[in-house]
């Protein structure tokens, strides 16, 4: 079963290559009394490890895990957050708010732990709502976030992002006025697969034409 606990700190690993991340969380969850929230592939052929715990034990493990990635010169990417903000925690393992406010912000970065360390900054810098975070899985090896809010609150957030980014945004877009329709939408997630087809009222459909094989 999943981990359902809340840990004070949380650190991702990203490995070039996935024999020098499978050592590394072996290395990791030996040295340190941490949890091992997720760890796996993600396109193209690098590998993800996310850690949890104590401020001291997360931050050992992520130290010996950055270790092996120098050693192996594997490492794509890197970040320990020591009091990472509630929300960007709980999202990072699945956990989906509905977005609110009139306006909604899209950050995507190429580098999963500068996304991780952009959007802690800007929400505990700001009031937005962290609707959704997804890091390199079905995305390429990039990382998305969804952030809404009010529209000066949300833009605040979406610069502070693109500060913070090391380099390694993107692309960024602010929708001031989200369409209703369109945040239902959303709302469900941003994967294609999982998207329910959403149809107004009003919609428009062309008129039904007899075809031959109807007579």
């Amino acid at each position: 079963m999943p981990n359902k606990k809340r840990h004070g700190a949380i650190a991702l690993l990203e490995f070039e290559n996935v024999a020098a991340g499978i050592l590394a969380s072996d290395v990791m969850v030996k040295r340190s009394p941490i949890a091992l929230l997720r760890c796996g592939t993600i396109h193209p052929g690098r590998f993800l490890i996310l850690v949890g715990g104590s401020v001291a034990s997360t931050e050992e493990a992520y130290s010996v895990g950055l270790q092996v990635a120098e050693r192996r010169g594997a490492l794509h990417g890197k970040v320990f957050l020591g009091d990472v903000h509630p929300s960007l925690h709980d999202a990072v393992l699945g956990t989906r708010r509905k977005l609110e406010g009139d306006s909604l912000a899209v950050v995507e970065m190429r580098s999963s732990p500068a996304l991780l360390a952009a959007v802690d900054a800007a929400i505990k810098s700001t009031p937005v709502v962290l609707s959704e975070v997804r890091l390199g899985d079905d995305l390429g090896g990039n990382a998305l976030a969804l952030m809404s809010g009010e529209l000066f609150d949300v833009e605040t957030a979406v610069d502070i992002c693109s500060e913070r980014s090391d380099g390694q945004l993107l692309a960024r877009t602010l929708l001031p006025r989200l369409d209703a329709d369109l945040r239902s939408v959303l709302d469900q997630g941003t994967r294609f697969e999982s998207c329910s087809a959403w149809e107004p009222s009003g919609a428009e459909y062309p008129e039904e034409v007899a075809c031959s094989w109807d007579a």
